[in-house]
Parts: structure tokens; sequence; C-alpha cells
């Protein structure tokens, strides 16, 4: 008998949420629950005794059919079935063997005993969707790496090591000198009634002094970085190193709301901390042709996998990833202008979709477009802007960001276009809220500046902002289209699968699971006039004006960082098995913990597309 007791807690102990329970829980648990043989087409009893009962499939298959008839789940080994297994009202439901099937069967006392006992336990139990995710998300993160310093957790105001030293535009170039070597700093803000005005580094000292043979009794004013490039506090800190190797520079001044709270350098995070992602942007700018930035684009699929070994979030991975792609944008507008000359115009290049959002990963295409000035005459400057375009999309195309299916790109005349006209096409979206149009706001409003003149973006920005805002027809059809994407969850949580390239089922967990979760937020966003891109910042805004719960913003919020997640591993198994990475995935590939909160996950989606249709009368 002890050994039979042994071999069943084996058993149970692989099993979620058994595998949460201690060893010798499980010794006992394995005392307590009673075999059952079901031939055959014969119905399992929901009770023994008149007590109702939690069944654990040890061998064979189960189907559950509603009381009409209805087929339901089917389940086999180690899935639950009776008692708890499922926490929403499903109406009658009845349990069917379709194989000679053996059941291990636990009474409700036992099993209200052990959810009591062991809170992780417990959280299998709960009712599906936001908490019990929560509890999944945090399993997976406390047993992450916890290194002392990892950029993709750590905020700046917890890297900043001394308040800021500053002097006024009146001081002198020797008396800034003077300062800095005493304090030891190789930058000087120059800060004039708390606000910052510009930055004096080492290197300035040097080109624009020494051998300039400026007078040192010169006022720092004459030699400073005026309105230099800032970050936030509470930007993580891979943020900050990756904005300072887009813009080259090696000191950043640091902003609490309105005051000055100090500056970091790349110096600051490499003594302590080494990253790849910011090391492959700085190369990218190194790069001098396009065969050195295919080169560096080509370690971007090494990058995601370091990431995803290192337990890095997909959220903040997607913003590395979407960082270095931005480094690569950047490169070649620069080495672009370099070859053809200076525009004859401003403009701003724009990313939209997944880039945009900040949630970019390896199985990206590009999506971009191009705003000019309004001074743009297609005689006197089309050309110069289609040799322009053409040949970015083009190198973007061979250094992995491949060409959009839809041609939504800016060498596509129809998406580089002077601002007038872009306002116009956003009226015309907007006011007639077709298919077609529908399709297209969703891509442009996830838009986002990386290069040229960004006073162009965010003028139209706010046009198509103020234009959406309060506008419920339009809201309601852009409802509507995010409705379209149900996720892969049937009547009685299991999944609903598509037949994939292989002769595996699977599904899309971009299609599927994260686009329904970018759908939602963009609606919300959108009705309470915010003017955030990230799907995250989008919800997070959303709740604060009160257009979605607060409770409906986190559930949502974590759903997407765990669907995510999954397709992030996905993708690095596939990476590193030499296959091309998609959104594909088995669910018999995934393991148990996967797969239950994927469905508590696709749950939270469900729940909040309802109230979403709700209120806008969508059924």
């Amino acid at each position: 008998m002890h050994v039979e007791l042994l071999e069943i807690g084996d058993f149970l102990g692989q099993q979620r949420p058994f595998d949460q329970l201690p060893s010798e829980e499980l010794v006992t648990v394995s005392a307590e629950l009673s075999i059952r043989y079901v031939r055959r087409d014969g119905t399992i009893p929901e009770r023994d005794d008149g007590e109702a009962v939690l069944n654990i499939v040890r061998a064979g298959a189960v189907e559950l059919r509603s009381a009409e008839g209805e087929l339901l789940a089917r389940l086999g080994e180690g899935d639950l079935l009776g008692y708890r297994a499922i926490a929403h009202d499903t109406g009658t439901v009845s349990a069917v063997a379709i194989e000679d099937s053996l059941l291990y069967r636990l009474p409700a006392a036992v099993v209200d005993r052990l959810c009591m006992s062991h809170r992780p336990f417990e959280w299998f139990f709960a009712p599906p969707g936001g908490d019990r995710l929560r509890g999944a998300i945090r399993e997976r993160d406390e047993g992450g790496d916890d290194t002392p310093l990892n950029l993709m957790t750590t905020l700046l105001r917890d890297v900043l090591a001394r308040e800021p030293i500053h002097l006024p535009p009146s001081a002198s170039v020797r008396e800034t000198a003077e300062r800095m070597s005493v304090e030891r700093v190789s930058s000087m803000l120059i800060v004039e009634q708390g606000h910052l005005f510009g930055i004096v580094t080492d290197r300035d000292l040097r080109l624009r002094v020494i051998a300039a043979g400026l007078d040192t009794a010169s006022p720092v004013s004459d030699i400073m970085t005026g309105a230099p490039v800032t970050i936030d506090i509470d930007t993580f800190a891979y943020e900050a190193l990756l904005t300072m190797a887009r813009h080259r520079i090696h000191h950043l001044p640091v902003i609490e709301g309105d005051a000055v709270a100090g500056v970091v350098t790349t110096s600051d995070f490499f003594e302590r901390h080494s990253s790849s992602a910011i090391y492959l942007a700085a190369d990218i700018h190194r790069q001098e042709d396009i065969d050195g930035l295919i080169d560096a684009s080509g370690r971007v699929p090494a990058l995601l996998g370091s990431l995803a070994a290192a337990g890095a979030p997909a959220g903040r991975t997607g913003r590395v990833l979407s960082g270095v792609a931005d480094a690569l944008v950047v490169r070649l507008l620069e080495l672009a202008e370099r070859k053809a000359g200076p525009p004859p115009v401003d403009y701003a290049w724009i990313v939209a979709g997944s880039q945009a959002r900040g949630e970019q990963t390896v199985a990206s295409d590009q999506d971009n477009a191009l705003v000019l000035d309004n001074a743009y005459d297609p005689e006197l400057h089309g050309a110069y802007f289609e040799t322009l375009t053409q040949g970015v999309c083009d190198a973007l195309d061979a250094c992995g960001q491949v060409h959009c299916p839809g041609e939504m790109m800016a060498s596509n005349p129809k998406w580089r276009l002077p601002l007038d006209s872009w306002k116009s096409r956003f009226a015309t979206w907007i006011d007639e809220p077709d298919p077609a149009a529908l399709m297209l706001t969703c891509t442009f409003f996830d838009m986002r500046h990386v290069y040229g003149d960004g006073a162009l973006v965010d003028t139209l920005r706010r046009f198509a902002l103020e234009r959406a805002r309060g506008n419920s027809i339009f809201l309601s059809h852009l409802t509507g289209n995010a409705l379209s994407r149900q996720p892969p969850l049937g009547f009685f949580r299991n999944f609903v699968l598509s037949r994939g390239s292989g002769n595996d089922s699977v599904f899309d967990l971009k299609r599927d699971g994260v686009v329904p979760i970018v759908d939602l937020a963009r609606v919300h966003s959108l009705a309470s006039g915010a003017d955030a891109v990230n799907t995250l910042e989008r919800l997070e805004a959303a709740s604060a004006s009160g257009e979605i719960s607060a409770s409906g913003a986190r559930d949502l919020t974590d759903a997407l960082a765990f669907i995510a997640n999954v397709r992030l591993a996905h993708q690095a198994r596939q990476l590193n098995s030499g296959e091309v990475p998609d959104n594909l995935v088995s669910p018999a590939l995934l393991s148990h913990f996967e797969r239950n909160h994927l469905k508590d996950a696709f749950v939270v989606v469900r729940t909040m597309q309802r109230a979403l249709a709700q209120r806008y009368g969508k059924s």
C-alpha cells in the first residue's frame, strides 16, 4: 500500500495544482482519495455518498456535455472535473467516459482543507481571471533572477547616487571647470530658478574652450548644450541607456516633475552591469553602410534569446526590441540624408503598430509612414522623398524588418502625405468608420515619432485624438471591430484551435491573445482622449479617467503580461531550435502552468470584451 501511495503521490505531484503541495501532504492526500473505474460510455457521478467530489483523470478520456447535449470539452490524463474544477457557472453538465477511464476522487472536505492550508493551491481554484492570474505572475516572477542591478527592473531614481550639481548660466567657464574638478564630476547642469537650461561636459571644455582658445572668463552659457535631452526619474535604466545610445550622448539629465533630479552617465550602468541591448543600439549608430547594419541587426534574435533566458518580462523586452528598431530607423535615415542631401522640406518619420507601442518582437513586420510639412510640393519634392523612403524601407527589410504585406509603409505614396492631408484622412476615417477605415485607424492611432520634426506628429495626434474623443458613433464602430477577435476559449474554458502549418492544432497568441487586449486598450484610451500609445500606459490612463475600472485595467494588464510572456518563451524556443519564430502555439507543447493560466488570461479578455460590448450596445 505504501508503494501505491507513493506512486499516486508522484502522479499528483506532476499535475496542477497538486504540484504546489509539499511532498508529505501529497502522501496524506493519496491516502484520502478513492479510485473509481468507469467503463466506456459510463456516466461519472458527481457525488460519493451524497458528498461532492473532485475527479482527477488518471487514465482514459472524458467528455463534458451541456444539458442540451452540446460538447463542451474533452478531458484526458491529469485534467480535473467535478467539485471546484470550474469556478464559474456553466449550468448542468454531464460527464461521460469515452474510453475506459480510471479516476482519482477527492472528497470536497479534503479539497477545502487543502485550499485553506496552502495558498498556492487555493489560487488555482479561485474564480478564473485576474486574481488567479496575478498569483501565477507572482509565482513566476519570484523564481526569476535577482541580480544586484537589473537594468530591466531598476528605475533611475534608484540609480541616482547624489544630489544634482549645478550652476547658473552666468557662471564663468573657469568657475564651471573648477567646480567640476572639486565635485569630481564629468558634467555640470546649468540651472536657473529650478529650470534646466543646459549641460556642460568635460568634452565641451576640451573642444569649445581649450581647442578653440576661448577666454575662460566667458559665461558658461556660451559653451553649454542648450535644451538637452532629458528623461523622467521613473523611467527604467535600460530605457535611459537606449536614449543615450540613440542620441550619442554620455550624460543624461534626469527630471522629476519640473525639477532637476540629477544626471546619469553610461559609466553609472556599465560599471555595475552590462547590457547587450545597449551595446547593440550603440553599434547600430556607429555603422556607416547597409552591410554593417545588416550584420548588427542579425544579432537581434540572439538578444531576444538572452532576454528570455534571463527571465526579462515580455513587456520590457518589447520596449528593448522597439528601442533597437528605432535606432536602426534613425541610422538609416541619417545615412540616407547624407547621401541624398538635406530634405527640401521638414518631415517626420513615424512608426505604427507594435513598434510604436513599444511591444515589438522578432516576428514583427514594418509599419511606418511620413508626415510632411504643408510646404511640400509633389512636383518639386516628390522625387527626393520617394528615393529616401524606398531606400529606407528596403534597407529595413534587408535588416530583418520585412516589408508590410499590406504596404503600410512610407515608400507607398498613400502613406507619405503633408500634415493637412493626414488630418483629412483621419477626419474621414473617424466620421465615416467603414471596415477599411477602422483597420487603418487601428494602425495609425498607434503612431509614434522616431525621426525628424516631432512637432508635425504632435499636431496630427492632437487633431486625431480630439476628433475621436466623445464621438460615440466612431467608438461604437471601433468597439465592434475590437470584438471581432475573440480569445481562443470555448464555453467550458477549453481551447478552440485552428489547424497550423504542420499536423498540430494551434492557436495564434498574437491574433487571438495579444491583439484583443491591444484593441480594448485602444478603445478605452481614445474614449478618454489620452495621448498614450503603449498598451499598458493606455490602460493606466483609461483607468485614471474612469473609462475603465481600476480592477478591469489591472486584470487586462496581467492578462497581457502572461500571454506575452508565453509568446516570448515560444519564440525563444523556436530561435534556439533554428526555426523561424512565429505566433502559432500548440497547447500540447505548453506546460500545465502555462495552459491553465492562459485560460485565466483569456477569461479576463472575454469578460472585458463583454463589458465593452454592453457599454456600446454590441451583442
